[in-house]
């Protein structure tokens, strides 16, 4: 498996200052790890499967590190989970939930604050689920970066607001207000908001084919 590249950071605000989100890296970095000691994974052995470093995985589940959407997809398919079971509370020890309905003010949401992606989750928070819808918002400039990165499952979605440029294959194509899509995630894909001024919004749904 190919190294995912670091994403490109998103431009800084008008007064220059660094965005600074500590407390949304050590939960992602503390629910990775909870799923990896579930599973009864080594350090060794994630790092083994994802071609990413010991001491790299090491500062990301201390929340040293911010990763990427990509990195964050690769490790998802390493834990056997889609990318919503990084979202909420520690998991059980089979994963299950029972929840039904989540409340417009409960969203559990990703802000990975460095490359302008930010994603709610809509559906019950659960690392046994197949099927996971999430509001995604894309920040002027936000991106999964330059390279093309792959995981399981399959993925359709609508553009609520704004424009997305979606790269999958060798294929991209402007998408704005309206416009909707579907493809396979084992085909290799990125995403960006190209406005310089303008938030992009788009309604996400991801189904884990091979987790479980």
């Amino acid at each position: 498996m190919r190294k995912p590249a670091a994403a490109k950071a998103v431009k800084k605000n008008k007064a220059g200052a660094k965005p600074a989100e500590p407390a949304m890296d050590v939960a992602v970095g503390r629910r990775i790890r909870d799923l990896r000691r579930v599973r009864k994974f080594s350090l060794e052995t994630v790092a083994a499967r994802t071609s990413l470093s010991i001491g790299f995985l090491s500062q990301i589940e201390r929340g040293l590190s911010s990763p990427s959407l990509r990195v964050l997809a690769t490790l998802a398919d390493v834990l056997g989970v889609g990318i919503a079971a990084l979202f909420g509370a520690s998991p059980s020890a089979d994963g299950t939930s029972d929840q039904v309905v989540t409340r417009g003010l409960q969203r559990p949401e990703l802000k990975l604050w460095r490359t302008g992606v930010s994603k709610q989750l809509l559906s019950p928070a659960s690392a046994d689920n197949k099927l996971n819808l999430f509001l995604v918002h894309l920040e002027p400039g936000g991106s999964t970066g330059d390279e093309l990165y792959t995981h399981d499952g399959e993925e359709a979605g609508l553009v609520l607001e704004g424009e997305m440029l979606l790269t999958v294959d060798s294929e991209t194509w402007s998408l704005k207000t309206g416009d909707s899509f579907r493809f396979a995630s084992r085909r290799p894909h990125r995403f960006s908001n190209p406005a310089e001024d303008a938030k992009a919004v788009v309604l996400w749904v991801n189904c884990v084919t091979g987790a479980g």
